[in-house]
């Protein structure tokens, strides 16, 4: 029978821990003047249960005439036996309840606040009275890990004080300009009376009653504008009994960036937490800026942010609720105002309708999308055009257009959301239909030109196609007659110009690169698609493109079609490559070389009746090469 080896205890490098905390808990040594505030407040909720007294925390900065720092409470203070349980064990708490479970009602949750001193300074002594009537006690604490403990001088009142000597490096933040900073930062609105001694004598008070907790509407703009730097264009009332969760969102005046994201001040029984929290209100609500105080949401160890649990989850959903039902009171009471809202947070309200539908009947028919005619209000825009046509990219609309009859509304769906709202307006408008439309069903729906003039149309098609050698080419009339052509691409293809575009800008590297990934997107097509094309619409309405018709084959019309398409990618906005580029230089010059050429200046055009034939100013066959 063997017996178990006798159970050993881990032995813990409190400089480590320390490290541990200041460089990978913690954010910063900031942070220390905030632990003893939390753990200040939590002695005095105590003492409050044992007698009702006590409500205030004193801090004395370093300064010229002294080198320590003291923060003095009024709270429950230590008795000998809680020193030697508590300080004396890294992690052990006091606020546990009965059951020896933790304390929802104190700040603290973790024991190893006081710790975090030792990020500015190498001694903590902490001198205590309790209010239970035992001695009063000193335990001086030090970085190495030892500490001593012994009895307190007789007139250390009822409470706590903790004394810090600062390390040379962390003197300037225990001065009073930065504690009475960081005082302000995190107990700004603590329910007791924190105040900081001035080198000059006099203190001053650093709390003051929370303005987001109260009914004072104008004190509520005033902590709004204070907040965002500018008049709340509303202020939404917040409420999460489940979670003791209260506070206010200010809607932003003005659009926030693309990248923004919601962030929310939060506070944990009025203790500020953190600043910009992420994670509380939906993604959706990047339009407002929130101030909440909770007494249910579970900080993180670092206690600078919230733990993702199921009270997270609860509190961001029905305040989610909470700023989607203003949106829904405000399209019923006041549409001016909703429109206001509208105008600055489009966007927003776009991504939101997506996913609620109830909202969308009120919300969708305020918004509005870019067409050809101008932006318009869906409400104006379905009343217009039935169906509601759409492209779907920025590209696909600025080619539909080009070729769209007059008098038709072609909505651009290329903007964020905006092809989405689209196809959702037959559920919020059940007698609108939607259509998605494509430039290549577009460019076969239109007539193609007179049968007397097909000879002309087919001829100039396949000399076109000679000319260009890589694009196919067709001739169809639409009503833009100063629209000479149009090119058309799959969208492989376009993906094709951007990634030659790339090319040639970047270097041998992005070269490099760029060729790797046009391999991967190839390597498994589908062998029997057809391969991606390309087409340029030639106009038949347009004079030139007539006149091509019916020029003689040579320099000038394959200069004048080459012309033609490099004026057809930039009307596109498609990129030109290295080869379009060289292609567009080339017939430029075979133009200008045509136009100076001897036989077209005036000095050898024949006089008229020098017996001679006039000269067309046009570019003649003997001109051409």
């Amino acid at each position: 029978m063997s017996s178990q080896p006798p159970a050993q205890q881990f032995q813990v490098d409190l400089r480590g821990v320390i490290d541990l905390l200041s460089r990978h808990i913690y954010s910063g040594p900031r942070v220390f003047l905030r632990e003893l505030l939390q753990n200040a407040v939590d002695a005095i909720a105590a003492r409050r249960e044992v007698d009702g007294a006590g409500g205030r925390v004193r801090i004395t900065p370093v300064s010229a005439a002294s080198e320590e720092f003291v923060l003095r409470d009024d709270g429950v203070g230590l008795t000998p036996d809680d020193v030697a349980d508590l300080l004396a064990t890294v992690g052990r708490s006091s606020k546990r309840d009965m059951f020896d479970l933790p304390r929802s009602d104190f700040l603290g949750q973790f024991g190893i606040g006081m710790l975090s001193c030792f990020m500015v300074c190498d001694d903590i002594v902490i001198r205590s009275r309790s209010a239970h009537g035992a001695d009063p006690v000193e335990w001086v604490g030090h970085a190495d890990g030892t500490f001593e403990v012994g009895p307190g001088a007789d007139d250390i009142p009822v409470g706590t004080s903790v004394h810090l000597r600062p390390r040379g490096d962390s003197r300037s933040l225990l001065s009073t300009a930065t504690i009475g900073e960081l005082a302000e930062t995190f107990g700004r609105y603590l329910p007791v009376t924190v105040s900081v001694d001035l080198p000059s004598g006099g203190e001053t008070t650093v709390t003051a009653p929370p303005p987001f907790l109260g009914d004072d509407r104008e004190e509520q703009a005033a902590y709004g504008r204070e907040l965002l730097g500018a008049e709340p264009l509303a202020v939404i009332p917040l409420s999460v009994p489940a979670t003791q969760t209260r506070g206010l969102a200010f809607v932003l005046p003005f659009a926030p960036a693309s990248t923004a994201r919601q962030s929310t001040r939060v506070y944990l029984q009025r203790m500020l937490l953190t600043e910009r929290a992420e994670d509380l209100l939906p993604d959706w609500a990047f339009f407002v800026r929130a101030v909440v105080d909770s007494a249910g949401l579970h900080p993180t160890a670092s206690r600078e942010a919230l733990v993702d649990d199921d009270a997270l989850e609860q509190t961001r959903t029905e305040l989610g609720d909470a700023v989607r039902r203003w949106i829904l009171d405000l399209a019923l009471s006041d549409p001016l105002r909703l429109a206001q809202f509208v105008g600055v947070h489009e966007v927003a309200l776009k991504s939101l309708v997506r996913h609620d539908d109830e909202l969308a009947r009120f919300i969708v028919p305020w918004l509005s999308v870019e067409t050809n005619v101008g932006r318009l209000r869906i409400d104006d825009l379905v009343r217009r055009s039935s169906p509601v046509r759409y492209a779907e990219t920025v590209e696909a609309f600025r080619q539909v257009v080009s070729v769209a009859p007059t008098g038709t509304t072609l909505v651009n769906g290329g903007y964020l959301y905006d092809d989405e709202l689209i196809r959702l307006l037959p559920e919020v408008f059940p007698d609108v239909r939607v259509e998605a439309v494509d430039v290549a069903d577009e460019i076969d729906r239109l007539a193609p030109p007179p049968l007397d003039q097909r000879a002309a149309v087919v001829a100039l098609e396949s000399r076109t196609r000679d000319a260009l050698a890589t694009v196919e080419v067709v001739v169809r009339s639409f009503e833009r007659p100063e629209a000479a052509a149009l090119f058309v691409a799959d969208p492989e293809v376009l993906r094709a110009l951007d990634r030659g575009r790339a090319r040639s800008a970047g270097g041998a590297l992005w070269a490099g690169v760029l060729d790797r990934a046009e391999r991967a997107s190839t390597r498994g097509r589908d062998e029997t698609r057809a391969a991606p094309s390309s087409r340029l619409c030639l106009n038949w309405t347009n004079p030139t493109v007539q006149r091509l018709a019916h020029a003689p084959e040579g320099r000038a019309f394959s200069a004048g079609v080459q012309v033609l398409y490099v004026q057809a990618l930039l009307a596109g906005h498609h990129p030109l490559g290295t080869a379009d580029r060289a292609l567009m230089s080339s017939a430029l010059a075979d133009l200008v070389d045509l136009a100076t050429s001897p036989a077209l200046t005036p000095a050898a055009k024949p006089q008229p009746g020098d017996g001679g034939p006039t000269v067309s100013p046009r570019i003649s066959p003997e001109g051409s090469a």
